[in-house]
């Protein structure tokens, strides 16, 4: 369907291209399709989303509405650096982790593609802590989209020749871990690593403000803290997910996680982010699990503007 144009009502999304930018000032946010599907524990089209959340952004547009009303183009410079291509396997790894180094100190927002980006955009953003939002643990042993943050924090060595580093487990915070939806093994693993695990009815339980002011003091430890965001979108009601293979009634609302997103992404703490387990052909008719993916980085892009004193403390709410 064509979209309607107006000149006093901007759209998201066609932002300038990275190398457009790069050369010319500041560059706050980046775009970065990360395909991946290739690993994945179940079937999945998770590689044809970064194209799918690109065509859903001019469906919304830029303006926070305060008050007072922000449009996001006047306070952020966001560019879109496009696709890594190939990115699974060793190689594309790699190549991801060293992409993610010559977006230089922006804010990245990975585009995923299955759950395995978290560990080449992780590394590549040289994060030295992690929260996720997510039903599952991600710490099986192998390689796959079950398996970036034990990844991140046991195999970061093997790519010592690209100065990465391991992140130490008691700097991770996992949200909305959910019943019936992992194993008592993995249970086990987590604890017995010091993984901070925040459950989908604790979450609910205390609230976001909360859970989210803890996660940021655990993940933000320590000198020159950096924080990586991993959103699996599976972490969400199969309602407003259908597009992600694992969502199960019961999860997070689609509210939640955009308040959650926007919660962390406003501490200066966190500079990277991945969109995950979204895939857009599997997705609803109507394509609202691409489009709360696409309101994701938005809420993303106003986390970063909410860093510049430019939005109300509330805004989120």
């Amino acid at each position: 369907m064509a979209l309607s144009t107006d000149p006093l009502w901007p759209r998201a999304g066609a932002w300038p291209t990275f190398d457009a930018w790069s050369g010319d000032g500041r560059t706050d946010a980046v775009l970065l399709g990360v395909p991946v599907w290739r690993t994945s524990l179940s079937p999945t089209g998770a590689g044809a989303t970064p194209a799918a959340i690109r065509d859903a952004l001019p469906r919304y547009g830029t303006t926070l509405m305060g008050p007072p009303a922000v449009d996001l183009n006047d306070v952020l410079r966001i560019a879109d650096a496009g696709d890594v291509h190939e990115p699974d396997g060793d190689e594309g790894e790699a190549a991801v982790i060293a992409r993610v180094r010559e977006l230089g100190e922006a804010f990245v927002i990975a585009l995923g593609g299955d759950n395995s980006l978290t560990y080449p955009v992780g590394l590549g953003a040289r994060a030295t802590g992690l929260i996720t939002f997510d039903a599952h643990f991600d710490l099986r042993d192998g390689v796959s989209n079950g398996t970036p943050v034990r990844r991140l924090v046991e195999d970061a060595p093997a790519l010592s020749t690209l100065e990465t580093s391991r992140i130490a487990p008691t700097r991770i915070v996992q949200i909305g871990i959910a019943d019936f939806a992992n194993s008592v093994a993995y249970a086990q693993r987590a604890a017995e690593w010091g993984i901070r695990v925040i459950t989908l009815d604790e979450l609910r339980r205390r609230g976001i403000d909360d859970v989210v002011a803890e996660a940021l003091e655990i993940a933000g430890a320590g000198a020159d803290p950096r924080i990586h965001l991993d959103i699996d979108v599976d972490v969400c009601d199969r309602s407003v997910a259908p597009g992600c293979p694992a969502s199960v009634p019961g999860g997070l609302q689609a509210w939640e996680l955009r308040a959650l997103t926007r919660a962390v992404a406003s501490d200066p703490r966190v500079v990277s982010a991945d969109l995950a387990e979204v895939d857009a052909t599997a997705d609803a008719e109507d394509g609202r699990t691409v489009r709360l993916a696409a309101l994701c980085v938005l809420e993303l892009l106003a986390g970063l503007a909410g860093r510049r004193d430019v939005l109300p403390a509330d805004s989120h709410n």
